[in-house]
C-alpha cells in the first residue's frame, strides 16, 4: 500500500506582525539578512550601510554586488507602496555615486508602480537597472514566519546582463583574463558539485574571486596573488576603516584558538595605511597559465576556505567579531 505524506499548510503571516517597525527593526533586519533578498535577485548582495544621508534625506540601505562589484542601494517599506518612497527612490539614485542596481522593497506594489519601474528600465542608460521586490512572510503550522521575497519588476535582459556582468569591466578581457574565467568558472563549477554554497555570482576576468561573508563588509575570498602566490583570506571591507580594525582586533586577541582551529599558522595582515584588513594563508608558486597544475590550485582553495570558514566559526563568528 502507497503511504501518502502529511503535508502542512503553508499560511501568510502579515508583514507587520513579523517587522514591527520599518525603520527600527526591518530595515536592520535586511542589514544583516542581504543574502536573502540576493537569493531573489540574483547577486551575490552585500549591504554595508544603512541610513545613508543623501543631503536632507536618508537612504535606508546601500551596498553592492560582490560578484560584480556594482553598487546596490534599496530603498523598503512595510506598506504598499506610495508615490513618497517612489520619488525618494529616484532621490536617492540621483545622489549616490555610479550607482548600478536601485532595489524597492515592500509588500505590495500598486500597478502604476511596477508600471513606473518598467518604463524606468526602459528609459535610463545601459547598467542602471531598478527592481522591484515584494515581501512577505509565511509559515507552516506553528513554525517560526519565514520571509518571502518575489521579484515582480526587474530589467528585460536582466538575466543576460547577469551572465556577462562579470566581462563588463573589459570589452576584450586578453588572454589573461579568458584564463582567469575559465579557471573561475571552474572553482565555480566544483562548488556546485561539492553543495558549498558559497557564491552565486559569475567567473570573472580577474586574478581575484571575492565572495559574501555574511554581512558587516566581511568578504571570503581566493586569488592570484602578485608575488605569483595563491590566497585564501578572510577580508575586511566595511565602509568604515575603524569598524574593520575593531572587527580584525577581535579575531587577533583569539588568534591562538583560531589558528588551532583551523589547523595552521595565518598571516594576520593590518593592511597598514589602508582602510581594509585581511586574514590569509598564501601558497605557492602559482600560475594561471600553467593549466596542468588548476586541479591542485582548486584542491587548496577550497581546502583552505573550507577550513577559515569552520575556524571563523569556531571563535564566534559575525556574533562575536561584532561584539555580540
Amino acid at each position: 500500500m502507497t503511504h501518502v505524506p502529511l503535508l502542512g499548510k503553508l499560511e501568510t503571516v502579515p508583514v507587520t506582525e513579523v517587522w514591527s517597525h520599518e525603520a527600527y527593526v526591518f530595515t536592520p533586519w535586511l542589514l544583516e539578512n542581504a543574502d536573502r533578498l540576493g537569493d531573489a535577485l540574483g547577486m551575490d548582495l552585500e549591504l554595508t550601510v544603512n541610513e545613508h544621508p543623501i543631503g536632507d534625506f536618508y537612504l535606508d540601505l546601500l551596498g553592492h554586488d560582490i560578484s560584480t562589484g556594482e553598487t546596490v542601494i534599496v530603498e523598503n517599506q512595510l506598506q504598499k507602496t506610495d508615490h513618497s518612497h517612489l520619488g525618494q527612490l529616484l532621490t536617492y539614485a540621483a545622489g549616490v555615486d555610479e550607482v548600478s542596481n536601485i532595489v524597492w522593497v515592500a509588500p505590495e506594489f500598486r500597478q502604476e508602480h511596477r508600471a513606473a519601474l518598467d518604463w524606468l528600465n526602459t528609459h535610463t542608460q545601459e547598467g542602471t537597472r531598478f527592481f522591484g521586490v515584494q515581501i512577505s512572510a509565511v509559515r507552516i503550522g506553528d513554525s517560526a514566519p519565514a520571509p518571502l521575497f518575489t521579484v515582480v519588476s526587474q530589467p528585460n535582459d536582466w538575466a543576460k546582463s547577469k551572465k556577462t556582468a562579470a566581462q563588463s569591466q573589459q570589452q576584450s578581457p586578453g588572454v589573461k583574463g579568458v584564463l582567469y574565467q575559465q579557471f573561475w568558472q571552474e572553482l565555480l563549477d566544483r562548488l556546485k558539485a561539492e553543495k558549498l554554497n558559497w557564491s552565486k555570482g559569475k567567473a570573472p576576468t580577474t586574478s581575484h574571486f571575492d565572495m559574501p561573508g555574511g554581512g558587516q563588509g566581511l568578504i571570503w575570498g581566493v586569488s592570484f596573488a602578485k608575488d605569483s602566490r595563491l590566497r585564501s583570506e578572510l577580508y575586511f571591507d566595511n565602509a568604515s576603516a575603524q569598524q574593520n580594525q575593531a572587527m580584525f582586533a577581535r579575531l587577533l586577541d583569539v588568534r591562538e584558538q583560531f589558528e588551532a582551529e583551523y589547523g595552521g599558522q595565518l598571516h594576520f595582515d593590518p593592511l597598514e595605511g589602508k582602510k581594509a584588513c585581511r586574514i590569509e594563508d598564501q601558497t605557492g608558486p602559482a600560475a594561471v597559465d600553467q593549466r596542468e597544475s588548476w586541479p591542485a590550485y582548486l584542491d587548496w582553495m577550497v581546502e583552505t576556505q573550507t577550513r577559515l570558514r569552520r575556524a571563523f566559526a569556531c571563535v564566534g563568528g559575525i556574533s562575536y567579531v561584532v561584539g555580540g
